[in-house]
């Protein structure tokens, strides 16, 4: 029988809707909006950007945008090593960073029970779920204290395998699960890695462990569609398969050449004229706590891709924006008093939901204080919702831009349509500012520097250079 998810009727009914109304010069003003003159004079632009993005699909450092459709036999690999994961293990352990930690945080947090790890087995129906994307000591060793290393899968998530954060932690997981369990160690360890270089595919075959590979055009920010996320949501029962339908839905619908029917492209082109206005901050804030480490994750794809000194051609911009994460209703009462009052220098993105998946109905009660007994009656549904619509009305009134993506409900589907959506949104914006949206430099030279510090071989020039800083003067530490 064929799955709900892949019927048309279906899948339209769970579109999602970009609503951009309130980045338009018509509503928040000639000043801070965008005019249709402004769309029409960079019209060439967009089609250039869309142009490149189809034709480097599949290619080079764009391997991601066929992951929804070329994974059938890892993905029913996947699913059956879940299952045992499932029956065998109490904790499922992600070691990793960056977006091997973000994608799968912002997946669990989405689709699974909110307080997930505090029900009990039968309730969860799998096992409890962790991602150690830090090297605080304090983290890792209060992870001990939680988990039982032996009734655990620990899942390393490296493409280089030379990432100090995962691979310090790998060292003390295995050298504890050899102790306890000798030879069985390699058991509870899954390498997701790169097939035929780097330094964790070499550990893996020599080790004996289960491994997963990340394609070689799958950069970490754009591969939570590939086995990074796949493997830890098919762990914890998500439908990993449906995620990947609602990627190939989103993907259908950015291959509209128009760029007004386009809601990747749309969006991107709005992005792209605000930067050009000045607009250098971009806040994500998600009106349900379901999406609210998708911000996490954003922040990560839209930084990292765009934060970029030089164009392709070698010309300085600095180019990009910075992403904010915030939290409806949450940071009403933190931080809008500054994004409607403050700097002119802000995009804000709504996250919506049509409906939830549970309602909450508001006691009676209060009948002496009007101020309170007014919320009788309703729902919390009805009250976030009215909360959601008035920020985004106080900050239409001020002239703030502001645009909604609308979820019809949260849903693995949903959830694959918009990781899709802004990972296409991030490389048409690449486009058009001229740059590499593909590398990191900027990371890169952290890293090298970390290596240095550490003594790793190869890294002694920079150690040198790192030395003949300036030292720094008492008299600037008070």
């Amino acid at each position: 029988m064929k799955a709900k998810y892949l019927h048309a009727k279906w899948q339209k009914s769970m579109r999602l809707r970009f609503d951009y109304n309130n980045m338009m010069a018509e509503f928040v003003g000639e000043g801070q909006g965008i005019a249709q003159a402004d769309l029409r004079a960079e019209k060439e632009r967009f089609a250039a950007a869309f142009a490149k993005v189809q034709q480097k699909r599949g290619t080079g450092m764009m391997g991601w945008t066929e992951l929804p459709y070329n994974q059938a036999e890892v993905v029913a690999d996947i699913l059956v090593t879940a299952r045992e994961i499932r029956r065998k293990y109490d904790a499922f352990v992600v070691l990793g960073i960056g977006g091997s930690a973000l994608g799968p945080i912002a997946v669990m947090q989405a689709l699974k029970h909110m307080r997930y790890n505090d029900l009990s087995k039968t309730k969860r129906k799998g096992p409890r779920f962790y991602v150690e994307d830090n090297v605080d000591p304090e983290r890792m060793r209060s992870l001990f204290d939680v988990i039982d290393v032996k009734k655990t899968m620990f899942n390393v998530i490296t493409k280089s395998g030379s990432t100090s954060e995962t691979m310090s932690q790998y060292l003390i997981i295995y050298d504890m699960l050899k102790k306890e369990l000798g030879k069985d160690a390699a058991k509870h360890i899954i390498a997701t890695t790169s097939e035929k270089k780097g330094n964790l595919i070499k550990l893996a075959k020599q080790e004996g462990f289960k491994t997963y590979y990340i394609p070689d055009g799958v950069g970490g920010r754009f591969s939570e569609l590939s086995p990074v996320g796949l493997l830890p949501a098919a762990a914890v029962g998500i439908d990993i398969r449906q995620m990947l339908a609602g990627a190939a839905f989103m993907d259908k619908l950015c291959k509209e050449e128009r760029f007004r029917k386009n809601p990747a492209l749309m969006s991107a082109a709005l992005s792209y004229l605000s930067m050009k206005r000045g607009k250098n901050i971009s806040v994500m804030m998600p009106y349900a706590d379901s999406l609210r480490y998708m911000s996490d994750w954003y922040c990560q794809l839209w930084a990292e891709s765009l934060g970029k000194a030089e164009t392709l051609s070698g010309e300085s911009v600095y180019a990009g924006q910075t992403p904010v994460k915030a939290l409806g209703v949450t940071d009403q009462h933190s931080q809008v008093q500054l994004y409607r009052e403050g700097p002119f220098d802000k995009v804000v993105t709504f996250l919506a939901v049509d409906r939830y998946r549970t309602e909450c109905v508001i006691s009676d009660g209060c009948e002496d204080i009007p101020d309170v007994n007014f919320l009788c009656g309703h729902t919390m549904n009805e009250l976030i919702d009215a909360e959601r619509k008035a920020t985004e009305y106080a900050l239409t009134a001020a002239h703030r831009p502001n645009r909604t993506i609308y979820l019809p409900e949260v849903n693995p589907f949903t959830i694959g349509e918009l990781l899709y959506f802004y990972e296409m949104e991030t490389a048409f914006c690449g486009e058009m500012l001229g740059i590499d949206t593909y590398n990191q430099p900027g990371v890169e030279a952290g890293k090298n520097a970390t290596y240095a510090l550490l003594g790793r071989k190869g890294y002694e020039h920079i150690r040198e250079e790192m030395q003949a800083v300036k030292t720094k003067k008492e008299e600037y530490i008070c």
